[in-house]
């Protein structure tokens, strides 16, 4: 599994899970536990549900490095985020324990097809191409397509990246196909984890690293004063996540779509939103709950796959 970490990386992760539990905790208070006052139900033999009760565990595919929704805590091996939280949120309607696999951008889908998860919970916008391979339940997040800059850069916006220009992206993301639209003349580079992408920037390999704004606004935080961003021009696209799950299981898919409702209802979404994202950025973002998995789908029209 890709994994690449240096000290200086890994210092600024500890200080950034230490901000994250300092400002979404005070001293008094308890830590979130997502799924603690939900009953687990029993669901009939012979759907997924039950079959993962039995097995007394779900294996949930998430990103390792991709803070605030889901990153590996280089002091404790915690893997803790948004999705993460979530995950657990799920695994407590089953009554089971949550294991987490790390999953990047580009081997989401596959470890679905091949069984190596049961889920992906891992910044995974719905698309109709990806759609065509898997099932998604209705969207739990929506972030916004951005490009992030050093301070000092010159570049305002997408039309700024033009001839001679690099800007940075995972490899299987949604920004190969967006970037290659909007910015044709640019230098797109793409890496395996969007770790990877701010080594890039820093080390000035690149000019720019395009992603959704809520992963950009994680790397200015773990960079902080050391190496000072800044998220530049126009939103580029809107990105609804959707929880990912192996093809045609549409039972297991209404299960998914019933639980994410019941987060927005009782109250736990808003607590997971608070503690990892609410606090890092200004305004109120689009809520999921606005969106079908229908909607989210016309965003992405087909395109490759389908």
């Amino acid at each position: 599994m890709h994994k690449k970490w240096n000290w200086r990386l890994a210092t600024a992760l500890v200080a950034l899970l230490a901000l994250m539990g300092a400002a979404a905790c005070g001293d008094d208070d308890e830590p979130l536990d997502p799924g603690a006052d939900v009953e687990a139900e029993e669901f009939e033999a012979g759907t997924t549900m039950a079959e993962l009760q039995e097995a007394g565990e779900i294996t949930i595919g998430v990103k390792y490095d991709v803070p605030p929704f889901g990153l590996e805590n280089p002091d404790s091996g915690d893997i803790e985020g948004f999705d993460v939280d979530l995950g657990k949120y799920i695994a407590a309607r089953l009554g089971v324990e949550p294991v987490f696999r790390e999953a990047i951008s580009d081997n989401r889908i596959p470890f679905l097809q091949d069984g190596t998860v049961d889920i992906i919970l891992s910044t995974m916008t719905i698309t109709t191409d990806r759609d065509a391979e898997i099932d998604f339940s209705r969207p739990y997040f929506i972030a916004q397509g951005r490009i992030l800059v050093p301070e000092e850069s010159d570049i305002a916006g997408i039309d700024d990246l033009g001839d001679g220009t690099s800007v940075c992206t995972a490899l299987g993301s949604t920004y190969e196909a967006t970037l290659k639209d909007q910015a044709p003349d640019a230098d797109v580079r793409t890496v395996e984890a969007y770790s990877d992408c701010l080594t890039l920037l820093r080390n000035g390999q690149v000019d720019a690293v395009s992603t959704d704004n809520i992963i950009l606004t994680g790397m200015i935080i773990q960079a902080g004063e050391d190496f000072p961003m800044k998220l530049v021009g126009d939103p580029l696209t809107t990105e609804p996540y959707g929880t990912g799950i192996p093809d045609g299981d549409t039972e297991f898919q209404a299960f998914l779509d019933e639980t994410i409702e019941m987060s927005f209802d009782d109250g736990t979404w808003q607590e997971i939103y608070d503690q990892w994202v609410g606090q890092y950025v200004e305004g109120e973002p689009e809520h999921p709950q606005d969106y079908t998995l229908q909607d989210a789908l016309d965003l992405f029209p087909c395109s490759e796959t389908c």
